[in-house]
Parts: C-alpha cells; sequence; structure tokens
C-alpha cells in the first residue's frame, strides 16, 4: 500500500530534532524580490514551486508516491502528499513553539542543510515554506503523522494559533498546504492553469517513482481540468513527447540513468535523454534535484562535455578527421536534450535557483554520461553514423560563415564608417568580444583604462536614446544614438536584422546604479526587443551589474550592489578590525579603472544578467513593455499604483 511508504521508523527519522534554524525571521513582505525574483505573475507562480518542491523532495527520499496540487476558484492552491509529514512537536531550540511553526514562520529552517533527513532535496535554502507564508494572506497547513491530524493557520508569516489535533487519521500521511497568495503583494495577478499544468506535468517525467494528480476549478483553453500523471520511462518518454513526430537522426534517443553512489560513492544520481533532429531548433532543458535551471550551469557543462568528447572520440575511430572541428555549438544546434541530477547540497546561484554553481556536480554528470556514449555510439553505428554526418556538417557550415565574419570585421570600420564615438576591439572574430554600451563620455573614460583592448569595445551614448516604441520609422532613422548604436552593432533595425551580421558576442549595457540609469537601461532593453529581438533569443544581450557602495576595513574591501546588501553586510560585518568606511559610487564615472574592472567589466570577478524572454509566456513581456513604455500614460501610472508601494526608498 501507498501509505506503507511512511512507517513508523520513518516518522522517527524525521522529527522536531531534524530542523536546524540558521537565522530568526527577516520582513520578507517589504522586499519580496529578493525571495522569489519579484511581484508578478512569475514570482506568483514561483510560490507553486516552493510547496511542490518540498513535497517532491519526499518523494525523492522514497517517503511519498503520491502529490496531489488542486487550483480552486478562489486563486488558493492546494498540495498535498502522502510523505512523512512535517514535524509537529516542540522544537528543541523553541521549546514554546512547534517545528512545524519554526519552518513556517522562520527564514533559513528546515531539515535540509545537515543531510540526515534529506540526501538529495530542490529546497535547499530553507526559505521556501517561510516565504509563502509571509507572503500569503491565509495558509492552513494540515499534517497527518502517527495516525493523527493536526492543523496550524497563519496569515502573511504569523500563526493564527498553535498546531491543533482535529481528530484521528487511521489511514492518511502526509502534508497538505492550502494557500492564498496576498493581493497586497501580487495585485491583480492570478495563477494561470495552463502554466501550473506544464510546470506539474514536467515534475512527473523528472521522478518515475511519482505520480501527480491535478485538478482545477478555473478552466483555461485546452487545459484540462483533471489529470494524472505517472511515467515509467522518465526522461525518455518526456523527450518522446517533446519531439512527437519530427524525424531524428536516431530510431531511439540516446537515454539513461547512473546512481553516483554506486559509480563514485556519492549520493545522487543523473538522468538524460537526447536525440538530433533537422525538423527543429536544439534545445536542452536541465534541472537538479527536480528543480528546473534555465540558466544552464554545471550539471549541462559535465553533459556537454561527455557528448563532445565522445562524439570526437566515434569521429577519429571511424577515420573522419573533421570530427575534431565539432563544437558544443555545433551539439546544441539540432540537439534536443534533457538532463537531470540529483545531488547532496547544491549550491545555486540566486534564490529562485535559475543556475546550478556546484563544481563537483560537472565531474560527475561527464564521467557518468561518458561511457554510456561510448557504448550507445559503438552499439548503433547507423544512429552514430548519421549523428555524425549531421554534425560535420554544422561545423563546416559554422567554421564557413565565421570565415565571412571575419573578413568583414577586418573592413568593417572603412565600409561600415564605425561611429566616431566607438572604441573597437582588436579581435579580427566575433567570438568572445563584447560591446560595452555606456552612458556618457565620464564614464567611458574609465571603462577604456578598465576594458581588455583585445575583445572589450565601448560605445558611449550622449543622453538618454529615443522610446522607440511607437517612434515612427522615419524618426528611428533619423536619430543619432539609434544610428550610432546600429552601425556599432553591424545590423539593421526591424525586419532587416540580421543576427549573422551582428559584430559581438555579448551587448552589454552598463548604466549608473541609479534611477536615470535603470530609465537608459529600461529605454535600451525596449529598443533592442522591439528592433532586434532575435538578439534576445539568442542571449546576446546582457546588463552589468555595478556596485552601488564600497566597503573598506584596513586591506580588505568588499562591493556591494544595494543598499539591503551594504546594510546587511554592515550588520555581519567583514571580518577585519577597525572601522568599516563606507563609499557610495554616484556614478561609473566616479569609479577608478580598478574598481570598474574589477567588479563590473572582469570577466573573471563580474556578474551579469542575461536578459530574457518568459519562454512560458512571451506574450505577456510585450503586454509589460507596452504598459510601461507606450504612449498611454494611464496604463503606466497604474502600474505605478500597484507597485509603488514596495518602494521604500527613491535615488533621486
Amino acid at each position: 500500500m501507498a501509505d506503507d511508504l511512511l512507517s513508523a521508523q520513518h516518522s522517527a527519522d524525521y522529527d522536531a530534532a531534524s530542523i536546524e534554524v540558521l537565522e530568526g525571521l527577516e520582513p520578507v513582505r517589504k522586499r519580496p524580490g529578493m525571495y522569489i525574483g519579484g511581484t508578478d505573475e512569475r514570482a506568483l507562480h514561483h510560490l507553486v514551486a516552493e510547496v511542490l518542491d518540498n513535497s517532491m523532495d519526499e518523494a525523492v527520499a522514497g517517503h511519498a508516491n503520491r502529490i496531489e496540487v488542486e487550483l480552486h476558484a478562489d486563486n488558493s492552491i492546494t498540495i498535498r502528499d502522502n510523505g512523512r509529514g512535517i514535524p509537529i512537536d516542540p522544537h528543541p531550540k523553541f521549546p514554546g513553539k512547534s517545528a512545524l511553526e519554526v519552518i513556517l514562520c522562520t527564514l533559513h529552517a528546515g531539515g535540509k542543510f545537515s543531510g540526515k533527513a534529506y540526501e538529495t532535496s530542490g529546497g535547499l535554502h530553507g526559505v521556501g515554506a517561510s516565504v509563502v507564508n509571509a507572503l500569503s494572506d491565509s495558509m492552513v497547513v494540515q499534517v497527518a503523522r502517527d495516525r493523527q491530524l493536526h492543523e496550524q493557520r497563519f496569515s502573511r508569516g504569523l500563526p493564527l494559533g498553535p498546531v491543533e489535533q482535529i481528530g484521528a487519521a487511521p489511514n492518511r500521511r502526509g502534508t497538505t498546504v492550502t494557500f492564498h497568495p496576498d493581493a497586497e503583494i501580487f495585485g491583480q495577478h492570478r495563477f494561470k492553469p495552463a502554466r501550473l499544468f506544464k510546470s506539474i506535468r514536467s515534475k512527473a517525467y523528472l521522478f518515475s517513482g511519482v505520480e501527480i494528480r491535478w485538478k482545477s476549478a478555473v478552466e483555461e483553453g485546452d487545459t484540462p481540468t483533471e489529470a494524472t500523471f505517472h511515467f515509467p520511462g522518465g526522461l525518455s518518454d518526456y523527450l518522446g513527447e517533446t519531439l512527437g513526430k519530427a524525424s531524428t537522426y536516431a530510431d531511439k534517443p540516446f537515454a539513461g540513468t547512473v546512481d553516483f553512489r554506486e559509480r563514485f560513492n556519492s549520493a545522487g544520481k543523473v538522468e538524460w535523454a537526447i536525440n538530433w533532429t533537422p525538423s527543429r531548433d536544439g534545445f536542452i532543458q536541465s534541472y537538479c534535484n527536480t528543480v528546473p535551471t534555465p540558466e544552464g550551469g554545471t550539471h549541462e557543462a559535465g553533459f556537454w562535455a561527455a557528448i563532445l568528447k565522445g562524439i570526437r572520440a566515434y569521429g577519429e575511430l571511424a577515420g573522419n578527421r573533421k570530427a575534431a572541428q565539432i563544437t558544443r555549438e555545433d551539439l546544441i544546434a539540432g540537439g534536443c536534450a534533457l538532463v537531470s541530477c540529483f545531488i547532496s547540497e547544491p549550491e545555486f546561484v540566486g534564490q529562485t535557483k535559475d543556475r546550478l554553481a556546484t563544481v563537483e556536480a560537472q565531474r560527475l554528470v561527464e564521467n557518468s554520461v561518458r561511457d554510456h556514449f561510448d557504448n550507445w555510439l559503438a552499439a548503433d553505428t547507423k544512429s552514430a553514423g548519421a549523428i555524425l554526418d549531421f554534425l560535420v556538417l554544422r561545423a563546416e557550415e559554422r567554421l564557413r560563415r565565421r570565415q565571412e565574419k571575419e573578413t568583414q570585421r577586418k573592413s568593417a570600420t572603412k565600409r561600415l564608417r564605425l561611429p566616431g564615438k566607438l572604441t573597437d576591439c582588436t579581435s579580427n572574430s566575433r567570438e568572445g568580444t563584447e560591446l560595452f554600451i555606456v552612458e556618457g563620455d565620464s564614464a567611458g573614460g574609465s571603462a577604456k583604462m578598465a576594458r581588455d583592448r583585445r575583445t572589450q569595445a565601448l560605445l558611449p551614448l550622449r543622453g538618454k536614446i529615443l522610446n522607440v516604441l511607437g517612434a515612427a520609422s522615419s524618426k528611428l532613422g533619423s536619430n543619432q544614438e539609434i544610428r550610432d548604436l546600429s552601425q556599432a552593432l553591424g545590423v539593421g533595425l526591424g525586419s532587416k536584422f540580421k543576427l549573422d551580421d551582428l559584430r559581438y558576442e555579448k551587448v552589454i549595457i552598463m548604466t549608473d546604479a541609479d534611477v536615470d540609469g535603470a530609465h537608459i537601461a529600461s529605454l535600451l532593453m525596449t529598443f533592442f526587443f522591439t528592433q532586434m529581438r532575435p538578439m534576445i533569443d539568442a542571449g546576446h544581450l546582457y546588463l552589468a551589474c555595478p556596485p552601488l557602495f564600497r566597503l573598506t576595513q584596513g586591506a580588505r574591501r568588499v562591493y556591494c550592489v544595494d543598499e539591503a546588501e551594504k546594510d546587511a553586510l554592515l550588520e555581519k560585518g567583514l571580518g577585519g578590525k577597525g572601522k568599516i568606511d563606507v563609499s557610495r559610487f554616484k556614478g561609473l564615472g566616479e569609479m577608478d579603472a580598478k574598481d570598474l574592472k574589477e567588479t563590473t567589466m572582469d570577466p573573471a570577478s563580474r556578474k551579469l544578467i542575461r536578459v530574457t524572454i518568459d519562454e512560458d509566456e512571451p506574450g505577456e513581456t510585450g503586454e509589460l513593455v507596452e504598459r510601461l513604455m507606450g504612449k498611454k500614460p494611464e496604463l503606466r501610472f497604474q502600474y505605478i499604483q500597484e507597485n509603488a508601494r514596495f518602494v521604500e526608498e527613491l535615488d533621486v
């Protein structure tokens, strides 16, 4: 029976002592963007992911095999699992509180830090459940443990009373969480059944041992109101459904699973599925501990390294010398891949876990996949030969385009009559080059000294660029700033834009860390979104992250991107002795070349934000741009009214 998964022994292993507290509750409601990335629709749906990840962790750990997700008509969500149930006994460090209350009302409290309660988990940071609680005007948690049903209610992060025993539960195990997002935080945004349905289905593919039941009281298009997901074939099933009837170079995908414990004496595993097709562009979807990692990370790097080394080695054995020219770019061109790894104590970039940073994951994944890929290629020579021929053709085409581009670039200054303010780089190839768009000549002066002359180019802008939304095409063509930008990039506008003509691999908007700088950045992003959209889709547009403060204590120097980070470091200390001096950068022009290089321009130490468009809801990006940057001030005013309550300080 399913309920037998949650035995008394499991419950005994997972009690209040398993819950570790790192720090007290912080005012999440004041800065929701720090924890869920904003207050928009994407952030709203992230709340569901945080609670669902906890249930998935129970399933992956072997304590649950069924999860139910129900969307109610009032925009509340219920997520139920048949896991062990959150501990409800008093917490050892907080005798007056239950472990349940500690988990839901304290940041960085959970059973996933030490690795004793969970070997691998998606909810790692211990902020998920408490953040959902803080941003919900109502949360009800029911826990069935030891044949008893317990309940506790919360509102906006605070308990409305203690845990209460509300009855017997002889045939029930697990945790049920029902929450309603707070309209004070999320405004009029509502859950979208289609988005939830897609996310939930992908979770079921990621762990073949779980059954997920979906029910919705809200109808949306063709999205089913009830469904049950259970995929014994895991990612192989997922890839087959994604590709549909598209023709592929291999009859069956290269798919498999490796347990790290068996091969490397390390907790976790990796599962993958990949095939190549001429029918569509390639893609990779990666996950760590069932959490999507849209920006990839070390597990993706390890996977592609294994595939690349394997196909090159096979080409060498087959006597095809051109196989050595194949790169990761060629693999991705027509390669449709899914990669899911489970590791203990993963390190993510950001609370929303968009990118995996665990260094060890690259080695584990690469070594696991490589041997299997070699064997698969040797066992199916027909598929291997077709894939090798396809990849060699892609490599030859790429090299031909690069040669043409290098020839163009060598004579580009004369032919294009590049704008006089452009300080170009010396590289003749687009690969590895970057164009920094900076505001003003003073910032450009510092950036000139901080840049790498070989690969980094600079284009200073004079003032604010034209708001292109709704502007006539004749006005665009006559605007000097836009003409300079278009010439520097080597591309046309709108329908005349050709991605292959782009002269730089990365285009980086580098503006001051203040309100004016944010406005210039938004105008530039609007320009690129409306006139050069393929550049964003291909991942070439970035935002620099210049610091707003520098903290100095003796020889120790630390940079902070905003007020919150500065305040946190001042409270925590820098670990040195003496007074901490705080310097505020009013603009990039005030930063010396050393500071600018270290914090904003040097690839080894800087941070960049890649500008992306939500693949699930691409239309919403256009609507938001129109609302904020369009000609209708009433829409802009409405948005400001809805979101101004989150702005505590203005830098004007």
